[in-house]
C-alpha cells in the first residue's frame, strides 16, 4: 500500500501502510482511534514464525507512537487465533540442540528465546490498551500472545491450551510469568503441569478472558465496540492507567500508590481534566486533547 503524501511521509501512520508479512494492521473504522492488528498466515494456522516475532514489536513500537491510535484490538484471521511457535522456529523444539550442547549452541539459543520473549513484552509495554479477540484454537506461544494483553475476549468456541510440556519443554515465552497474575497460581499451574485445553467458558470462569461472545462475528463487533469506548476517553488517563496498572503489578501497595500519587502530582493538571468536568456539568459528551 501506498505510503502517503509528503507531510505524511515517515510518520507511524505511512510506516505502518508499507504493510507486513505475517500481520494485517488497518484501522477499520476512519471515524475510531482505534487500530487492529491481525495475525495473517490463516494457512499455518497463524503460527509464530521468525518474521511475526520480527513484525509484531514493529506493528506496537509504531502504533504506541501513532497519535491517531489510542486503543489497539488484537485478532486473527481464518478459523483459528493461533497454533503456537511454528515448527523449525528458532527457540522452538524442533531447533533446540540435542543432547549436551556446546556452550555456544546454548548461548545462541537464550538468545532466540530472549528475543521472542521481546517481542511479546513489546504488546504489553504499547501504551496504548490492547484488547484480545480470540477465536478457535489458542495454542501454546498464542496464549503467551493473549497474555501480553491487557482486556481479554472470546468467541464461544475458542480453546485455550499450553503444550509445551508435553513437547518435553518449559513454556518460556511469558506465560509462566503472566498467567499467575492473570488467573491464579493454582489455575496456572494446573493449565501448564497438565497441558489440558480449556473451554471458553472455563477460560472465563478462571479470568483468563472476561467476555465471551456468542459468534466470531458478534465477538469482533463486541471488541470493536470496547475499543472504541476506551479510545474515546482522556488518552493520557487511559495510558496512565494501563502504566501505573502494569507498574502496581509488580511492587508492594505502599510503593504503589507512591507511584500513582507521583504520576498524578504530573498529570492532573492537563486540560483533560478541566474538559472532563466542564462536560459533566454541561451534560455533554467531552472533547479531549489529542496526542
Amino acid at each position: 500500500m501506498a505510503a502517503g503524501g509528503g507531510g505524511d511521509r515517515g510518520s507511524p501512520e505511512a510506516e505502518l501502510r508499507r504493510g507486513f508479512k505475517t500481520l494485517a494492521v488497518t484501522r477499520p473504522d476512519p471515524s475510531a482511534a482505534v487500530y487492529e492488528v491481525r495475525l495473517n498466515r490463516p494457512t499455518r494456522l497463524n503460527a509464530l514464525s521468525p518474521d511475526a516475532f520480527a513484525e509484531i514489536p514493529r506493528a506496537m513500537a509504531l502504533l504506541d507512537r501513532a497519535p491517531a491510535a489510542r486503543a489497539v484490538v488484537l485478532s486473527a484471521a481464518g478459523p483459528h487465533f493461533c497454533a503456537g511457535i511454528e515448527l523449525g522456529s528458532p527457540g522452538s523444539p524442533a531447533t533446540a540442540p540435542s543432547g549436551d550442547p556446546a556452550p555456544a549452541a546454548a548461548e545462541g539459543l537464550r538468545r532466540a528465546i530472549l528475543e521472542m520473549q521481546a517481542a511479546l513484552t513489546a504488546i504489553e509495554r504499547c501504551r496504548k490498551p490492547v484488547v484480545a479477540a480470540v477465536h478457535g484454537a489458542c495454542v501454546g506461544g498464542g496464549v503467551e500472545v493473549v497474555a501480553a494483553c491487557d482486556i481479554r475476549c472470546c468467541s464461544k468456541d475458542a480453546t485455550f491450551v499450553l503444550r509445551e510440556v508435553d513437547m518435553a519443554i518449559v513454556a518460556d515465552l511469558g506465560a509462566l510469568q503472566r498467567l499467575p497474575r492473570i488467573v491464579g497460581y493454582g489455575n496456572a499451574a494446573d493449565l501448564a503441569l497438565t497441558g489440558r485445553k480449556i473451554t471458553a467458558m472455563e477460560a472465563k470462569e478462571m479470568g483468563l478472558v472476561t467476555r465471551v461472545f456468542n459468534s466470531k462475528q458478534e465477538l469482533d463487533a463486541g471488541v470493536a465496540k470496547i475499543a472504541k469506548e476506551i479510545s474515546e476517553k482522556s488518552a493520557w488517563a487511559v495510558m496512565g492507567t494501563k502504566a501505573v496498572l502494569l507498574r502496581s503489578r509488580d511492587i508492594t501497595v505502599e510503593q504503589g500508590l507512591e507511584h500513582v500519587a507521583t504520576w498524578n502530582a504530573a498529570m492532573l493538571r492537563s486540560n483533560d481534566l478541566e474538559e472532563a468536568i466542564q462536560a459533566f456539568l454541561e451534560k455533554r459528551k467531552p472533547v479531549f486533547s489529542k496526542l
